[in-house]
Parts: C-alpha cells; structure tokens; sequence
C-alpha cells in the first residue's frame, strides 16, 4: 500500500488569481477528485469578488493576518487561528484583506474542482509573487463567468453583499 502522499513545502503550483497567490497543495488530480487543499495568501486589498457554488463545500483556517469574510448573513473578521466553513448549498460569499499586512490562510474544498477553475484562470508565478488583478474588458468578464460556470460557480456584482 503505497497511497500516501506528501508534499513539501516547496511543491505545489503557485498561480497568481485575482492579485492573490494561489498554491495548490494536494490536487483534485491527485486526491481522485474528492477534495483540492489551496495555500492562499492575500495581500492588502486582496481577495475574491462574491461568488457562490452550490455543489462544492469551501472551509478556510486563519495561518495568519485578517480577512474580512461577508456572506448574506453579514460580515465577519477572520483573525489567526479563524476557522470559517462554507457548506454546500450556494450561499454568497467573499473575503477581503482590509489590513497593511498580506493574510495566509488554508482552503480546503470538497469535492475538487476550485483548483481546477484556478488553473485555467491563473497565472503561474513564483511562490509569494503577486501580480496585480488585470483589468477586465466586458468580453474578459464574460469569459470569467462562463469558465466559473464551467466548475460549479456563479459570480456576482462586486457590490452584491454591501
């Protein structure tokens, strides 16, 4: 039995996703698709748009700094050591870095796929190096919608959750 899998602090793809940096630990490729776990770090103003993805159950656990999570039900301050769990079911969500200081968290979606969607729509970068978000033409938005929809997710006006 030879199933374990480790990986080292060095390994991993590193992308670059809405001026994030992005490392994929463990895969969906390697897991059989039954979860993805993301190293995610997150720099001053950093972070995702409100999104949702109804099938996919998305859990975050503070390493360090402070993200402000918002959701339908309202906002929240993820500080070090935070756990915040996203079950399945599509509700709204979004994080941002409102801090002088770049935030590191662990993502942990089941079953697979963010990965996937982060693959196709990133970046590959050195590991820390961020690239600052590009500017999408409304064609550029589009085809970000369409590939969201590709893996499960809807996005939604910046504005959506306040």
């Amino acid at each position: 039995m030879h199933n374990i899998i480790t990986i080292d602090e060095n390994e991993g793809q590193t992308l670059a996703v809405v001026g994030d940096a992005y490392r994929v630990i463990i895969s969906g490729k390697q897991t059989g698709g039954a979860y993805a776990v993301i190293d995610m770090l997150v720099p001053p103003g950093g972070g995702p748009g409100p999104h949702a993805h109804a099938e996919m159950q998305e859990s975050f656990y503070i390493i360090e700094g402070e993200l402000e999570f918002k959701t339908e039900a309202g906002p929240y301050i993820a500080k070090k050591g935070s756990f915040v769990n996203i079950p399945k079911g599509g509700e709204v969500h979004c994080f941002k870095n409102k801090s002088n200081t770049t935030a590191h968290m662990l993502c942990t979606v089941i079953p697979a796929g963010l990965d996937e969607f982060f693959e196709e729509i990133g970046t590959p970068v050195a590991a820390g190096t961020f690239l600052p978000p590009p500017a999408l033409t409304e064609d550029d938005l589009a085809r970000l919608k369409s590939i969201a929809e590709k893996y499960g997710q809807k996005l939604y006006p910046p504005d959506y959750l306040g």
